[in-house]
C-alpha cells in the first residue's frame, strides 16, 4: 500500500482535542502496512518529556508516537521543546539540548531561529522516511500567536503540506469549534485543510449525521471520520494530569500536585495497579492519611518547595513518618528531601538558597548542565532490576548518599534513610519496570503478587486506537498527494 501523503499534518481546534492520539494511531496503522513512517512535532510545550537514544530530550507524546511507529525516539521528532518554569517563562530546548531560559516575549522574537532548527529536523526525517505525520500544537486559531508561527499553519505553509483538523465532540460545541477555527485562518490556510475528524464520540451516530451534513455543506470539506470515545486507555499524557479516577485499591499513595510538576507519567503504573489508590493532592485540598507519599519531579524545584511548605506538607509528612509511613522523592522531589537547595546562577528562577525538608543529610546546587541519560541497574533494598532515565539539573552531595537506593552501572545512586522510611532518587520511570515496581511497593508496605506491565498495556492501547482509526486511514487513502480526492 502506498500512502498518498509524504507529509500530513494533524491540527486541532483546541488543546487536548486528540491530536497526539490521532498521530499515534496513524503511525501504528501505517507501520502495519509496512510504510516507513515517522512522527514529528515542530514545537511542543510540556513538562512531560522523554530521554532519547541520541542523548536528548523531547516531548513525551512524540516518544509514544515513535513507539507506535516502531521507532526509537529521536530528537529530530520534536526539535523545539518548551518547558514552562513560570507563567511567563520557559526553558527552551533545541534539538534535545537546553538553549536558554526565555520569557514569552523574547521567545516570540526567537521563533525565527527556532524555525531553522525545525526545518533542519524535518529535512533530515524527509530524507529517511516515506511519510511524516506531523502534530500541531494547541490551535491554529490563536490570533495572538500567529506571527512567526512555527507550530501550526506557519509550518504547514513552510513545507507545503495538507492538514486535517481534529475536534473533540465530548466537550460540546464541536461544529462551532470547527467553523470558528476556519474563520480565523487565511484563505490559503483554509485551503490546506482537506477534512475534519470528530473525536471522542459516544452515542447514536444517526443522530450526529444531520450535523455532519450541515458542516460539509457549510465548509465544502468532508468529515473524514468520527472516532469513538475509548475508555481505559493506557497512553502517556503529553502534559496535563489525567482526571482523578475512582479508588482502585486499599493501598493509598499520595502525590502533591506541584504547580510545575514534571514527568507525572512516573505514576502511570501505579494508576493501573488494581491494589493501589493513587491520589494527586491539589492546592488547598485536605491531605488524607496514606501508606506512601511520593514527591514528584519539578521544573522549578525551589518555587514548588515553597508551594509545598505553604500547603502544610512538611507537617503532614512529619506526622506520616511518626506513624511509620514511607516517602519516595523523585528528581526534584529528591532534592526537596535534603537540607538546602541553592541556585547561585538563577538556573530555574531567582538566585538564592531555600531551606528544604531536612529529611536527608544532603544539599543540592543547581547547575547549568542538564543530565539526560537512559540507565539500568538494580535496587539495593531488594533483588530487582530497574530501567529508568535521568533528566535533571543540579548536583546533590552529603552523607545521605552513602547509603544508596540503587546501583546503576556499578555506581551508587540515590539515598535510603537509616530507618528505611525515606527513599530518594534521580531516576524517572521507576515504576515502569514490573520488578522494580513490585519491589518499591513491597518496601512501602504493600504485600502483593500483582504486577503491572506498562509496556504491554501501552502496546494494547496503541492497537486499540489504531483499530478505531482505521476508517480515517481508509478515507485518507482516497486522496492524492496534493490533497485532492481521486
Amino acid at each position: 500500500m502506498n500512502f498518498p501523503f509524504p507529509t500530513l499534518m494533524v491540527q486541532g481546534t483546541t488543546s487536548d482535542a486528540g491530536k497526539s492520539t490521532v498521530v499515534a494511531a496513524l503511525c501504528r496503522l501505517l507501520k502495519r502496512q509496512g510504510i516507513n513512517v515517522v512522527p514529528f512535532k515542530p514545537q511542543n510545550m510540556a513538562l512531560n518529556s522523554a530521554v532519547t537514544a541520541d542523548g536528548g530530550e523531547i516531548g513525551r507524546a512524540q516518544a509514544l508516537q515513535a513507539i507506535a511507529a516502531g521507532l526509537a525516539p529521536h530528537t529530530d521528532m520534536n526539535p523545539v521543546l518548551l518547558k514552562p518554569s513560570s507563567n511567563i517563562g520557559a526553558q527552551v530546548i533545541i534539538h534535545g539540548k537546553v538553549r536558554a531560559e526565555m520569557d514569552a516575549r523574547d521567545y516570540q522574537q526567537y521563533k525565527t531561529i527556532a524555525m531553522q532548527a525545525v526545518l533542519e529536523s524535518y529535512q533530515r526525517l524527509a530524507a529517511q522516511y516515506d511519510s511524516i505525520v506531523v502534530e500541531g500544537a494547541g490551535s491554529p486559531a490563536e490570533i495572538n500567536l500567529r506571527e512567526r508561527d512555527i507550530a501550526n499553519m506557519g509550518f504547514a505553509e513552510a513545507v507545503d503540506c495538507p492538514v486535517i483538523l481534529v475536534a473533540d465532540i465530548d466537550r460540546g460545541g464541536v461544529f462551532a469549534h470547527i467553523i470558528g477555527t476556519l474563520a480565523c485562518l487565511s484563505e490559503s490556510e483554509r485551503k490546506r485543510i482537506i477534512g475534519f475528524v470528530i473525536n471522542r464520540f459516544r452515542g447514536d451516530h444517526s443522530l450526529l449525521q444531520p450535523g455532519i451534513d450541515w458542516l460539509e455543506l457549510q465548509t465544502g470539506k468532508p468529515v473524514l471520520a468520527t472516532l469513538p470515545y475509548l475508555h481505559g486507555l493506557f497512553l502517556d499524557a503529553e502534559d496535563a494530569v489525567q482526571p482523578q479516577q475512582a479508588a482502585r485499591g486499599a493501598f493509598r499513595v499520595l502525590v502533591p500536585s506541584l504547580p510545575r510538576m514534571s514527568n507525572h507519567t512516573d505514576f502511570d503504573a501505579l494508576r493501573a495497579h488494581p491494589e493501589v489508590d493513587l491520589q494527586f493532592i491539589q492546592q488547598n485540598q485536605t491531605i488524607p492519611p496514606a501508606d506512601l507519599i511520593v514527591l514528584p519531579g519539578s521544573k522549578n524545584t525551589r518555587a514548588d518547595l515553597e508551594w509545598l511548605q505553604a500547603q502544610g506538607w512538611p507537617q503532614r509528612i512529619a506526622q506520616h513518618l511518626r506513624y511509620g509511613g514511607k516517602i519516595i522523592g523523585i528528581c526534584g522531589g529528591f532534592q526537596m528531601l535534603g537540607k538546602t537547595i541553592s541556585d547561585p546562577h538563577g538556573i530555574e528562577g531567582k538566585v538564592g538558597t531555600s531551606s528544604a525538608l531536612s529529611l536527608l543529610d544532603m544539599v543540592t546546587e543547581m547547575t547549568a548542565e542538564k543530565r539526560l541519560v537512559q540507565v539500568s541497574g538494580n535496587c539495593t533494598f531488594a533483588e530487582a532490576n530497574v530501567s529508568a532515565y535521568e533528566i535533571h539539573m543540579g548536583t546533590t552531595s552529603g552523607s545521605a548518599l552513602d547509603k544508596p537506593a540503587f546501583t546503576i552501572n556499578d555506581q551508587p545512586e540515590g539515598a535510603l534513610s537509616a530507618d528505611n522510611q525515606i527513599l530518594g532518587t534521580y531516576l524517572h520511570g521507576l515504576f515502569d519496570t514490573p520488578q522494580a515496581c513490585s519491589a518499591l511497593l513491597r518496601w512501602a508496605g504493600l504485600q502483593s503478587h500483582t504486577t503491572v506491565d506498562t509496556t504491554q498495556l501501552r502496546e494494547a492501547s496503541l492497537d486499540r486506537i489504531a483499530d478505531a482509526a482505521q476508517p480515517l486511514l481508509d478515507a485518507l487513502m482516497q486522496f492524492d498527494q496534493h490533497g485532492s480526492t481521486s
